[in-house]
């Protein structure tokens, strides 16, 4: 009983990441960039996934920066160029290109009638 379950359970972590891995290849270059950047630099403390929440509850989802009313590819640059010289742990340099593909990679969580997760 304990390995059928098991096996349930490796089969649903294996299905997980293949989806996640083909919907993260359906990315364009620029996105696909920026996820690895972010699962890098920003999954520490930011949910950088859709429907993910952050490990840092002062750390708001992308989802919820990227659905916020008046964001475009222009004002996210704007924002994340800005956003890192507050607080402490945000406090490094990210280069233009870098926030050029996170950019394109944030706005790709923009959803229709998006709803923030309370």
């Amino acid at each position: 009983m304990k390995n059928a379950a098991f096996a349930v359970l490796a089969a649903a972590a294996i299905t997980a990441g293949v989806v996640e891995a083909r919907e993260a290849s359906r990315l364009p270059a620029g996105a696909w960039r920026g996820l690895a950047f972010a699962d890098q630099r920003c999954a520490a403390c930011h949910a950088v996934r859709p429907n993910a929440t952050s490990h840092n509850p002062e750390a708001p989802p992308w989802e919820d920066i990227a659905n916020r009313p008046g964001v475009t590819r222009a004002t996210m640059r704007v924002f994340l160029r800005d956003s890192h010289n507050f607080p402490d742990a945000m406090n490094f340099r990210v280069d233009a290109r870098r926030i050029r593909d996170l950019a394109d990679y944030m706005l790709t969580m923009r959803r229709a009638g998006y709803k923030p997760v309370m």
